[in-house]
């Protein structure tokens, strides 16, 4: 006969309750990262976070955007992730970077972004296909 307490510990081992009061990251629907540490959850997988930080990555630099206890709406959930706190998370390559230095990165790659989609729609009346 099996223990109830075992079959318990099986049952919620794939819920988001095996992940409270651990550190996690959260990746959402729009492609932002969230880390923080998981307290809470309702039957809408509604999540709150304390110490909540927005990992923003531009290129090869990397920066933590601290946004304190925040609450993220369970829809908007892609993925969700136990975060090792004794390993270095990112790879070597990455440079961490401040706030600002992160902004203006982001603001050269929207630009850079913009720009190679307006010659895209300038060269489309060329039809090379």
């Amino acid at each position: 006969m099996s223990n109830w307490s075992d079959s318990n510990d099986n049952l919620f081992s794939s819920s988001l309750a095996s992940y409270l009061d651990r550190k996690i990251i959260i990746l959402l629907r729009d492609g932002r990262e969230l880390l923080g540490t998981f307290r809470s959850f309702d039957q809408y997988a509604n999540i709150v976070l304390e110490g909540t930080s927005e990992r923003v990555i531009v290129g090869n630099l990397c920066c933590d955007i601290p946004l304190g206890l925040y609450i993220v709406r369970g829809e908007n959930v892609m993925l969700i992730g136990q975060r090792e706190s004794n390993k270095e998370e990112l790879p070597p390559h990455m440079t961490c970077v401040s706030e600002t230095e992160i902004k203006r990165a982001q603001k050269a790659d929207k630009n850079a972004e913009e720009l190679k989609g307006s010659t895209r729609r300038r060269m489309e009346f060329l039809d090379f296909d």
